[in-house]
């Protein structure tokens, strides 16, 4: 078992990641949110925590070193966290503002660059199109790590795209789109 599960710090972290320092939103560099920001609000992604369950889920073929491998946060993991993240709070934005929730990517973004709601809008959407072609790097290039172990990273990519892409939320505010897909899924039987 992992450090991190013996000593309970994965939960606790995230945990801690709903508390953004006041500062987090005013810091960093043009046309990028702060790196501090980043590093607390992936965490609430749970592509880490995900990640980990789907490959407990898959036994053996899942060592350690491929525990090892989700836990240094290699550039895959960050960059599916970035599109989940970053798709969740722009399809979630008005959403939350009204419930006077925390702020979110594009209220950080808004206020660290001096923009608009809409250019802070276009600013994220190519830090989410930046993480895709990270994503589609590590599934490309050769890694220690088997594909049908990246897979799973690249579905949780899918999946944020899906929940969060078209800026609706279909994940908090469950329509007729995900209705329709949980009852294909679950509910139809597949002909065969």
């Amino acid at each position: 078992m992992h450090d991190a599960f013996q000593t309970g710090s994965l939960t606790g972290f995230r945990g801690q990641s709903f508390f953004f320092p006041p500062k987090a939103c005013s810091m960093g560099h043009p046309h990028v949110l702060s790196e501090e920001y980043l590093s607390v609000a992936l965490v609430t992604s749970d592509v880490t925590l995900f990640t980990i369950i789907s490959f407990v889920g898959m036994g053996r073929r899942a060592t350690k070193e491929v525990f090892d491998w989700v836990w240094n946060d290699p550039k895959i993991m960050k960059a599916t966290s970035t599109i989940i993240r970053l798709m969740d709070d722009m399809a979630s934005h008005e959403f939350e503002q009204q419930r006077g929730h925390a702020a979110s990517s594009v209220e950080c973004y808004m206020k660290q660059h001096g923009v608009s709601e809409q250019h802070a809008y276009q600013e994220l959407n190519k830090q989410v199109e930046n993480a895709w072609k990270d994503v589609n790097q590590g599934c490309l290039r050769p890694t220690a790590i088997p594909m049908h172990l990246l897979t799973r990273v690249l579905n949780f990519a899918r999946a944020g795209d899906f929940m969060y892409g078209g800026g609706k939320d279909i994940f908090t505010n469950v329509g007729e789109v995900m209705n329709d897909n949980i009852a294909s899924l679950f509910v139809h039987p597949v002909p065969i």
